[in-house]
This record gives structure tokens, C-alpha cells and sequence, in this order.
């Protein structure tokens, strides 16, 4: 598992491990029962406090991505029996939607938000996402 910490972003650190992750998981770099470094190794090879790994792991866990057990290593979880999780649909709509009202206050239009779009699709899928919906454009629900 690579992640590397962008300082100079605005995004915080525990949010930048989270989408690496996601991303790795997704591309298939990280598969189910894969183990993640402890939270005390990837805050010592990334220079960053352990509160920040926790952050991160504990938000992944909480989204059904990791399987995190005291005194056990954590693992990537199980892909989830249904291909959507309920109590997560409201909120990806949300963020989705946020992302839109951001983009048109910046003055892009429709077709610019969707270019963008379709242009970080194409960037997973040629990392190699499987997903099925990343392919075919068909959504999985």
C-alpha cells in the first residue's frame, strides 16, 4: 500500500489517506483480507500523528471498507452483499450535489462539470477499476 500526503493541499490528511485508499481498493491494489499497516506504522512512515491514521481507518470502517478489531490487525473487508448501502446513498447524493453547486459557483458549465467527470472515470478505469459500473456506465442499484 502506497500513500503519499499532499501538505499543500486543503484537503486534511486523513481525508487524502481515506481516498488513496478507497482508490487502491477500488483499482484493485488492495483486496479483500488484505492486511493495512498498523496505525502506529503509517503514522511513523508518513510522519503524521496516529490520532490522524485512526481518523482515517475509523471512517473507512464505519463506510464498511476495513474490518478493524483491538489487538488484530486491520483488513480490508468484504466487498458488501448488496451493491448499494442504504444509509450511504443520501450522503453520496449530497456530496455529489455539493460538488455540482461548487462547480457552477466557479462559473463551469453543465458540460464542464461533466467532462470532469467523464476525465476522472476514464483516469480509474485506465487504473484498472473493475467495477462493473466504471465500465459499461450502467449503475449498479
Amino acid at each position: 500500500m502506497l500513500i503519499s500526503i499532499d501538505e499543500g493541499s486543503r484537503q486534511p490528511i486523513y481525508v487524502q489517506i481515506v481516498r488513496q485508499i478507497k482508490e487502491q481498493i477500488l483499482v484493485g491494489e488492495l483486496r479483500h483480507g488484505d492486511e493495512l499497516p498498523s496505525v502506529r506504522d503509517l503514522g511513523d512512515s508518513l510522519g503524521i500523528s496516529l490520532h490522524t491514521v485512526r481518523s482515517a481507518y475509523q471512517t473507512l470502517a464505519e463506510q464498511g471498507l476495513l474490518r478493524v478489531r483491538l489487538g488484530k490487525k486491520t483488513r480490508i473487508a468484504a466487498p458488501p452483499t448488496t451493491s448499494v448501502v442504504p444509509d450511504l446513498v443520501d450522503e453520496y447524493s449530497l456530496r455529489v450535489r455539493e460538488w455540482i453547486v461548487d462547480g457552477l459557483l466557479l462559473g463551469w458549465s453543465a458540460d464542464r462539470l461533466r467532462l470532469i467527470l467523464d476525465q476522472e472515470m476514464n483516469a480509474l478505469s485506465e487504473r484498472g477499476a473493475t467495477s462493473t459500473s466504471l465500465r459499461d456506465g450502467k449503475e449498479r442499484a
